[in-house]
Formats: C-alpha cells, structure tokens, sequence
C-alpha cells in the first residue's frame, strides 16, 4: 500500500546540490483515522530536511497527505511510513519529520522520526 500512496510524490531537481541548506515544510492539517475508535485524529506536520540531488513538489505532497484521510493507523506507524515514503523518493543528505497531534482524552503526542543519509 505504501507504494500506491508513494506514487503521487513528485520531484524538482535540486539546483544547488553542492550545498547543504534546510527545508521546512509546515503542514498544519494532516488528518487521519483512529484504527480502534474510527475517529479522526488532527496534526501538524513539520518536514525539516536536506536535499541531495531532489525537492519534493508542494502539490503532489498536500495530494499525498491526504490520502491518509480515511487510513486507519496510529500516529507513531503513520510518523514513520511518511517519512519513510519522503526519503525513498527524494533520498535526501537528512530529514526529520515532527509529527504533533491534537490532544486526546487530556493527551497531547508528539512523534519525532530522522534520516541521516549515508556518505
């Protein structure tokens, strides 16, 4: 499934490959579902990273977060299967992905996940 959902990433060529600089794409309503009550859970998504040789195009990543509308998963499978999808199409030098949902019950959670490439 991961593949479906990774299919609508697109790309730019990153112009100034020799240099290392920072990305950071705030996101600030990801939703998803709760896979035990059916509710909709509520984020914000915070993208920090460092290109290599690709960018990641804007459009196709607000198509791509939305597709975990109706995904039944919880916040810590769901923190690590975007980043996962974001480094496999861009292959970026590092990226860390903050993930803050909405509380719940009185509970705030926080999910934080990094790649650092290798050289």
């Amino acid at each position: 499934m991961s593949g479906e959902f990774r299919d609508v990433l697109e790309t730019f060529d990153n112009e100034n490959p020799g240099r290392d600089y920072s990305i950071e794409i705030i996101c600030p309503e990801f939703t998803s579902v709760c896979p035990k009550t059916g509710q909709p859970d509520f984020g914000t998504l915070t993208f920090t990273y460092t290109p290599e040789a690709k960018c990641v195009e804007l459009k196709s990543l607000k198509l791509y977060l939305q597709r975990f509308r109706d995904e039944g998963i919880f916040y810590e499978n769901v923190t690590n299967r975007i980043l996962d999808d974001l480094v496999a199409v861009l292959k970026p030098r590092r990226m860390k992905l903050l993930a803050e949902f909405t509380p719940r019950g009185g509970i705030t959670t926080r999910v934080t996940v990094e790649h650092v490439a290798e050289r």
